[in-house]
């Protein structure tokens, strides 16, 4: 097929459930391509000399390979080509920004609208968990090496998935009573479906990988412990980043304010939260239209958002913002809290001003501006204020490791080491809340550092290691 008959191709959509049905329950709500919108999608591909989707991709997936695959009916090995680089593509295909990565830089897109690579690789997936196929490469002999990994996040899944199938044993080590971090208590099936989440743990089990659930290393066991009694050659710190950050206003502490990752977790845990029916999300990132959306399933009737800004520079996904307006949640833009009012240490609303955008900051995006005189109060059973995660440093007990004054680990940025050389880190831990395909990334760079490590080989020799700090 020529260019200009590719160009002529419309831009395909899988179809969704109705915003009617779809706020009862947790279902999914874009239901995927069928074989036939995936072939013609896919024809839409320019098969580019020089792919911008590919250096849009942090994992640097060999996009139009897999995509000319999908158009040709060669759905397995397409699934096969994705995972020489991404282990967890059901999962990367479902949440992560593709409008500001692999698609936000599809040459295709430059007359007209990119391909549609996120929902290709969607497919791919899919088409495999539906047909029962094979997901698993085949596993190395051991080498009489183990590791210890601390979290089983995206970044967690990804080493031990690497270093397994190069024959080193591993042993997740999770605090929860689940597995999977922020992508099971953090992200909503409605997202990102539970049995697609389990077809990528399965992976794992399959190469022996171990999992300890209900451990906190750092109060129920130490690094140390973990390198000087149990006697792993070296440890890796995939924690993410769990901790709630506050507002910062006053007021915060009073009853009816529950921060976004808390009750989100609470929430996916299987726990009945009740926060009443008038329900203020604060912040403009998937987090906060996660919550604004659990929210609603669980009963609460007048659901809205407060974002400083406007919706051209809300951080969250461009459909997440589309589903969410779709379900009736109102978005209070130019907004910022001030103050938590209520009495007798119950919040019964909050306080915010208007703002106005000024210059562009140090984000690349307009600043907020306060407008004065201009506060007003909003009524409300519950704020959950959703602006961002710090990383949890329980973990660091008895070590001094080098941070950033983020609160982030300070690693070498070829072999991922921290200041303590048998101890690694990437993703979240590094480089604070990021896409799943960022954690990927590194953590398949920081796999290969420790199998290095383990073999006593040179970790630098031949790297060239992809900056993702921006």
């Amino acid at each position: 097929m020529k260019a200009k008959e590719r160009m002529a191709i419309e831009r395909q959509t899988c179809a969704e459930l109705s915003p009617e049905i779809r706020i009862d329950n947790y279902d999914e709500v874009a239901l995927g391509f069928t074989v036939d919108l995936a072939q013609k999608e896919a024809q839409r591909c320019l098969n580019c000399k020089k792919p911008g989707c590919r250096q849009g991709c942090p994992i640097n997936n060999d996009i139009p390979a897999f995509i000319g695959l999908v158009a040709e009916g060669k759905f397995a090995e397409a699934y096969w080509k994705v995972r020489e680089t991404s282990s967890l593509p059901a999962i990367c295909s479902r949440v992560c920004p593709h409008e500001s990565q692999c698609e936000g830089s599809c040459i295709r897109g430059k007359k007209g609208k990119p391909v549609a690579i996120g929902p290709i690789e969607r497919f791919m997936s899919d088409w495999m968990v539906y047909h029962q196929k094979n997901m698993s490469a085949e596993c190395a002999l051991p080498i009489g090496k183990k590791v210890a990994i601390v979290g089983s996040g995206p970044a967690g899944m990804t080493v031990a998935y690497h270093l397994a199938h190069a024959g080193i044993a591993c042993t997740i080590y999770e605090s929860l009573p689940v597995v999977g971090g922020m992508l099971k208590v953090g992200i909503p099936p409605f997202r990102l479906p539970r049995h697609i989440l389990n077809a990528e743990f399965s992976v794992l089990k399959n190469c022996g990988v171990k999992i300890v659930h209900n451990v906190v290393i750092g109060r129920d066991i130490t690094l140390d412990q973990l390198k000087n009694e149990h006697g792993y050659d070296a440890v890796f710190i995939g924690v993410g980043a769990h901790a709630s950050r506050k507002l910062g206003v006053e007021g915060e502490d009073m009853a009816g304010v529950r921060h976004g990752i808390d009750y989100l977790r609470e929430v996916l845990s299987g726990h009945k939260v009740d926060i009443g029916h008038n329900v203020v999300v604060v912040g403009g990132g998937n987090v906060a239209i996660d919550c604004a959306r659990v929210a609603l399933r669980e009963g609460s009737e007048n659901v809205s958002i407060l974002y400083r800004r406007t919706i051209e520079e809300m951080p969250a996904s461009t459909e997440e913002i589309h589903h969410l307006q779709q379900e009736g949640v109102k978005i209070e833009f130019l907004a910022a809290p001030v103050r938590v009012v209520g009495e007798n240490g119950r919040m019964t609303g909050i306080e915010c001003q208007r703002m106005e955008l000024g210059p562009p900051d140090d984000s690349g995006r307009c600043r907020p501006v306060v407008i004065d005189g201009s506060n007003f109060v909003i009524d409300a059973d519950c704020i959950i204020p959703a602006i961002s995660q710090n990383v949890d440093h329980e973990t660091d007990t008895g070590h001094d490791f080098e941070l950033t004054r983020w609160g982030t680990y300070i690693i070498d940025k070829t072999t991922f080491q921290t200041n303590i050389d048998w101890i690694f880190s990437a993703g979240d831990s590094v480089l604070g809340p990021q896409t799943v395909a960022k954690a990927v990334y590194q953590a398949k760079e920081a796999a290969e550092s420790i199998k290095r490590y383990c073999l006593g080989e040179d970790m630098q020799e031949g790297r060239d290691v992809r900056d993702l700090d921006n």
